[in-house]
C-alpha cells in the first residue's frame, strides 16, 4: 500500500490528522506534499489550525488536514 492509499484509510476513519499522526500512525514525513496530490485527485481536504505544546513546552500552531464529505 502507497502513503496515499494509507492517508485516505486514515482519513476515512478519523476524519482529520496533523503531522504528528500522520509520521506516528503512517510514517508520512511529508504530510502536505500527500495531502496535496489528493486535492489534485479530487478529495476535499480542508486546512484548519491546531495548536499544540512541543518539545519544548512551547505553545505552536500546526495544520489538522480534515476530509470533508
Amino acid at each position: 500500500m502507497n502513503q496515499q492509499k494509507r492517508l485516505i484509510n486514515y482519513l476515512s476513519e478519523f476524519k482529520s490528522i496533523d503531522p504528528l499522526e500522520a509520521w506516528k500512525q503512517l510514517g508520512i514525513y511529508r504530510l502536505a506534499a500527500q495531502i496535496h496530490v489528493l486535492r489534485q485527485r479530487g478529495y476535499n481536504i480542508e486546512t484548519k489550525d491546531k495548536d499544540v505544546i512541543n518539545s519544548f513546552d512551547e505553545r505552536c500552531t500546526v495544520a489538522n488536514y480534515v476530509l470533508l464529505d
